[in-house]
Order: C-alpha cells, then sequence, then structure tokens
C-alpha cells in the first residue's frame, strides 16, 4: 500500500465523495419525496446525522487503538472475536461491491440519457458502463494520491453546484414564502417515515470509511476521527438543508407531484429556470462525475479490505499483492474489477433495468449491509474498552455513545428491513424483499463459518485476525512491510431514481 501520504483533507474527499452529494440530491432526495409523499424528509437527514454522530463517538475513541485498512473488520475482530470479525469482512465485501457495481446502472442510464439529448447518441446503457468501467479499472491500480486528487477536484465542484441550487432555490420560493415544512416533526413522523428513514441512511453510506484509510494516513490517530466528524457535519447538514431548499421553492404541497412527474426535472430545472439551461447542464454534468467520485472510494475500498484479509492471510496470500511501482493494492483492485463485469456484462444480457434492478437492487444490499456493519461496530467498541480496562478515554465514549448508537442504529436496520418493499418498488411479502436482504445474512453466516474453520486450522492465523496479522501467518509474503491498506464505502450516497429524469 501507499506510504502515509493522506491527511485530513484528502481523506475528509474520500468520505464525503463516497456518500455522493450531488448524486443523493439529484437521485435520492428526489426519489424519496416520489416514493414516501413525506415532506418531512428534509428533517430525516438531521435525525439521521444525530444518530451517526453517536456512532462515531466510539468508532473513533477505538482508531487510537487500530491502525488496519480492514476497518470494521478489524474493529469487531478485537472488540469481539477473529471469527465475528472474518463475518464482518464477508458482510463488507459484498456490501462494498455490490454498492459499486450497483452505480454502474445509474451511470449508464443517466449518461444514456444525457448522451442522448445533449449528442445524439442513443448507445445502450452498458456501453457508458463499459467505458466507466475501464477508467475505473486504471485509476484502481494508480497511486492513492492520484485517486485522491481526482476525487477532490470532482467533489469541490459538485458541493458548489449543490450550494448554487440552494441559493437558486432558497432565493425563490414558491409563493414568495419561505415554508419551513420540510423541517416539521408532525409532517415526517407520518405516513412513510420507514421509507424515508431507508432511503436517507442509503444517503449517508461513505462517512464511515475513514478508518479504512487508516494505514496510508499521517497520524491516524487523530486524523481518522476528525475525517469522520467532518463528513457527517458536512453531509448531515448539506443533505438536509438541499433537500428543504428544494421543498421551498417547489412548495410543500408541490413537491411530492413534482418529484413523482418524469418531466419534472428535479433539481435541474429550478437551476435552469432559476439561473440558466448552461448552468443546468453543467450541474448534471456533475451528477455524472459524483457518480464516478463514489465509484473511485467505493472502489478503493474493496481493493483494501481484500488485501487487509490477504495480509493476515484469512484470504489467500496473492489477494495481499500490491503493484511494485505505486503501492497500489493491486490484486483486490483487480478482483473487484473483474467481479463488477460480470456483474453488469449479467444484467446488460439479460436485459434487466439499469436503475429499476441494477442499481436499486444492488443499493439496498449495500445499505443493509452497512448498517449491520456499523451495529455491530459499536456492540465491539463497548466490548473492547471493556476488556481493555481503563484509559484516556470516559464512560460517554467507551459505553453510553456505543450503547445509544447500537439502540439507533438497530431501530433504522429493522426500519429498512420492514419497508424493504416501498424502497425496492416490490409488493409487500414478495421473495425479492427477502432474497436481498438475505443476501447480507448470507455473507455473515459464511464469514462466521469460515471464521471458526480458520480458529481450529491455524490458530495463529486466527490470533493475528484484525492486527495485522501473526509473524507466522505473514510469512510468505513480500514487498508489504509497512504497506497496509486504504479505502472508503453505500450505497452509495443516494436512492432509487427510476421515479425522474434528471436529465435536461
Amino acid at each position: 500500500m501507499a506510504g502515509r501520504s493522506l491527511g485530513t483533507g484528502k481523506l475528509v474527499f474520500f468520505v464525503v465523495s463516497a456518500s455522493a452529494p450531488m448524486t443523493v440530491l439529484a437521485g435520492g432526495v428526489v426519489v424519496t419525496l416520489a416514493v414516501t409523499g413525506n415532506v418531512g424528509t428534509p428533517l430525516s437527514f438531521l435525525l439521521l446525522g444525530v444518530a451517526l454522530a453517536l456512532f462515531v463517538v466510539g468508532y473513533a475513541a477505538m482508531t487510537r487503538y487500530i491502525d488496519n485498512a480492514g476497518a470494521f473488520y478489524s474493529y469487531i475482530a478485537q472488540g469481539l472475536s477473529g471469527a465475528w470479525g472474518v463475518s464482518a469482512s464477508a458482510v463488507a465485501f459484498v456490501a462494498y461491491n455490490t454498492i459499486q457495481i450497483g452505480l454502474y446502472g445509474l451511470f449508464g442510464a443517466m449518461m444514456n440519457l444525457f448522451a442522448a439529448a445533449h449528442w445524439g447518441l442513443t448507445w445502450s446503457w452498458w456501453v457508458w458502463s463499459l467505458l466507466l468501467w475501464a477508467i475505473i479499472a486504471v485509476l484502481g491500480v494508480l497511486n492513492i494520491d492520484l485517486s485522491a486528487k481526482v476525487v477532490g477536484v470532482l467533489l469541490i465542484a459538485e458541493v458548489a453546484a449543490v450550494l448554487l441550487f440552494d441559493t437558486a432555490a432558497l432565493g425563490h420560493p414558491a409563493g414568495d414564502t419561505v415554508s419551513f415544512a420540510g423541517l416539521d416533526p408532525g409532517n415526517l413522523f407520518g405516513p412513510g417515515l420507514g421509507g424515508v428513514l431507508a432511503f436517507g441512511i442509503a444517503a449517508f453510506v461513505g462517512i464511515e470509511s475513514a478508518a479504512v484509510y487508516s494505514e496510508e494516513t499521517r497520524n491516524p490517530q487523530r486524523t481518522v476521527a476528525r475525517a469522520t466528524y467532518i463528513g457527517v457535519a458536512i453531509t448531515a447538514v448539506l443533505y438536509a438543508l438541499s433537500s428543504w431548499a428544494m421543498t421551498v421553492t417547489v412548495g410543500p404541497d408541490q413537491v411530492v407531484a413534482t418529484a413523482q412527474d418524469p418531466e419534472g426535472g428535479l433539481p435541474f430545472s429550478v437551476i435552469a429556470q432559476h439561473i440558466g439551461e448552461g448552468f443546468a447542464t453543467t450541474a448534471n454534468v456533475l451528477f455524472l462525475t459524483s457518480i464516478i467520485a463514489a465509484m473511485l472510494s467505493f472502489h478503493a475500498v474493496v481493493a483494501r479490505y481484500t488485501f487487509s484479509l490477504g495480509h493476515e492471510r484469512v484470504l489467500p496470500a496473492w489477494t495481499a499483492k500490491t503493484s511494485r511501482r505505486t503501492a497500489a493494492p493491486v490484486a483486490g483492485s483487480l478482483l473487484q474489477t473483474a467481479l463488477a463485469a460480470v456483474i453488469v456484462a449479467l444484467f446488460a444480457v439479460l436485459n434487466r433495468d439499469p436503475i429499476a434492478e441494477l442499481f436499486t437492487w444492488l443499493s439496498y444490499v449495500a445499505a443493509v449491509g452497512v448498517i449491520l456493519l456499523m451495529l455491530t461496530t459499536s456492540v465491539a467498541v463497548i466490548g473492547f474498552f471493556n476488556r481493555r480496562g481503563g484509559g484516556p478515554e470516559s464512560l460517554w465514549q467507551r459505553l453510553i455513545a456505543p450503547a445509544l448508537a447500537t439502540l439507533a442504529l438497530a431501530f433504522i436496520l429493522v426500519v429498512t428491513a420492514v419497508n424493504s418493499d416501498s424502497v425496492l418498488g416490490a409488493e409487500a411479502g414478495s421473495a425479492l424483499t427477502y432474497v436481498l436482504p438475505g443476501i447480507i445474512i448470507v455473507a455473515a453466516v459464511i464469514g462466521l463459518i469460515w471464521g471458526y474453520v480458520v480458529k481450529s486450522t491455524r490458530r495463529d492465523v486466527y490470533d493475528g485476525i484484525g492486527r495485522g496479522g501473526s509473524a507466522t501467518g505473514l510469512s510468505g509474503l513480500s514487498g508489504l512491510s509497512g504497506l497496509p491498506g486504504l479505502a472508503s464505502p453505500i450505497p452509495q450516497g443516494s436512492g432509487p431514481a427510476e421515479h425522474s429524469s434528471p436529465v435536461r
């Protein structure tokens, strides 16, 4: 892995870009309003931000003692047991792969609409997905500094576009009156609440990813915690502000109908009306680059999780192979690239819908997986500090905040699972509502079983799980000293987008 070249700024870029601000605004917020009809959606981002802030308290406290690219995997292994750590790694591998691969569907479909509208090209969605696949494959094996620079430029541009929308929207309120209906608890806590929380938590997936880069950061004990806190604060405020601005400019009594209208064009129609068509087109381009930025971050996460598992010999040693020239986790990167090619090709050959199915299905799987990982990590934090005994951490950091986070995340997980039909657009009781979350359960069980197999057959390897591996377990690995991993995670930061056409 690359040397310790990442500071707080670069790490924040990866964390926030994984949540994909423009993708959340143009996809997640619009779809949440369209599907749930809940005008209180803006308030949900602030409440979810509080829940995630509670999670970060214990998570950040534990980063002082763990410096490993496996992130959740390492935290859970050291807080609970090696077997549970391996189980978490299986969930993480599935979750971050599914969100990254699902985004190929969103990008392909949205790029196809944009190209048809502006260039007259009518290619199939999978052609655009394939072109992006090649770009991600190349960047994935290059030095992390290059990817950080690419992500940083894209993130700054898309956040600027989101703030431009906010300014235009709040400056032109419907009926010349700024409405606070979007922030009214009475509107949120009503019909559609479950769907709002399910879509909302997906928008935040990515903020937990800073720890995956711990082995590539300067002073990880402070940098990881600081970047995570900043990421939660930025995304919670930005998403709440932008979704509220949307209800203000369209009007709380019209915003749901506009979101449901395929010709509504939110948020780009607002930018075109109040700023100009040229700015709307630019914002649309940034929507596409927002997806690319998120995919770069998720790709990095998968590659580094794979590296960490190979580094500790939980997976075959070849999965920890790094590039001699750039020190990037080349084996993990190529494995993720190959898996993406197979799944995208399968959906293309079967002629499945790139958004309603490839993007939505895989994003939902990812969201369930990441929520489960955060919940289990909160429990692991309590276990870790309970076993460790004294230290500079307060009772709030060691027990109270992690316990509150566990309860909050458990509630969100249950709501997300119970409301899977509204998220997936399926009938209540449909096999799909059981199969998709079942993928995460199966991954967790397989990982747990494999963890116990390792415990009974390779005890030296098991004892090194989540700790960088034992000396015996790492024998035979070359070129890895001082080179453990990097990463970032979910959904993507958005929900299904089939209900609106953001291309203008």
